[in-house]
């Protein structure tokens, strides 16, 4: 039976650690305002750490058969993804050998706004108001002024997602992408709710470099996702290296 429009499989992996989480976790812990970061988050990069983290995901994918490895590989055009993608390449991730990485602006972080480069502290003290707006709507559905909400978000991923479809049904996709575009996608793909989703963000941290994949197999109306592996952390060549993870916290640089 066909799979329809749908992948064979599908990927979704977070980059591995930004030198903007290593500085946010710096601001936040010391109860600053601001995160110490003077460049777009676009442009952060990982840091060595997120590196070595990037490396053991690339060698997770290797190490699969040929015949189930990722054929494409799609990216979010922030560095810290891209670098991300580029070093599971490097490390023969995809079937074929293949290098090539497509960029779609789709996938990329969720936009901040005005919340962007401050902590939590920092918003609540510069912007009380729209703090206290936040609290009362829920993440889901507010937009910081100049920002997106997860709302915004599940918009552009669905058009995204009709993309692959059309570009690439049946065939072995990798995504590599941010904290809430991976939680976003199991929205839509498991087409979940409000509650659900936010659910399954408190239950669990997105680790760094963390692996999701989707199933799609046909049945009697048409082929539906399933959740095959969720938030699988490769192992680092160190047994004894932390994974690292952030919650969806109201920050801006992540």
């Amino acid at each position: 039976m066909p799979r329809s429009h749908w992948p064979e499989r599908l990927w979704l992996v977070r980059h591995g650690q930004s030198q903007g989480n290593v500085a946010r976790d710096a601001a936040e812990g010391s109860g600053a305002a601001r995160i110490a970061i003077d460049i777009r988050d676009v442009d952060v990069p990982l840091s060595d750490f997120g590196h070595r983290q990037a490396a053991a995901a690339g060698r997770w994918f290797a190490a699969l058969p040929d015949g189930e490895k990722p054929e494409v590989i799609l990216s979010s055009p922030y560095l810290r993804a891209r670098q991300t993608a580029k070093a599971i390449c490097e490390a023969g991730g995809l079937a074929g050998g293949k290098h090539r990485t497509v960029i779609d602006e789709r996938l990329r972080e969720r936009e901040f706004g005005i919340f962007d480069g401050l902590t939590g502290l920092g918003i609540r003290q510069k912007y009380p108001e729209e703090a206290g707006h936040r609290a009362r709507l829920g993440k889901f559905y507010h937009r910081p002024p100049g920002g997106e909400s997860w709302a915004d978000v599940i918009l552009r991923l669905r058009s995204a997602m009709n993309s692959i479809n059309l570009h690439y049904a049946d065939r072995r996709v990798l995504i590599v992408c941010h904290q809430v575009v991976v939680l976003c996608m199991r929205y839509i793909l498991e087409e979940l709710d409000e509650a659900q989703i936010l659910g399954i963000d408190k239950q669990s941290e997105i680790l760094n470099c963390g692996i999701c994949a989707f199933e799609f197999r046909p049945n009697e109306l048409d082929c539906a996702p399933r959740l095959s592996l969720w938030n699988h952390a490769a192992p680092l060549e160190e047994s004894s290296a932390p994974v690292t993870s952030e919650p969806d916290a109201v920050v801006g640089t992540r």
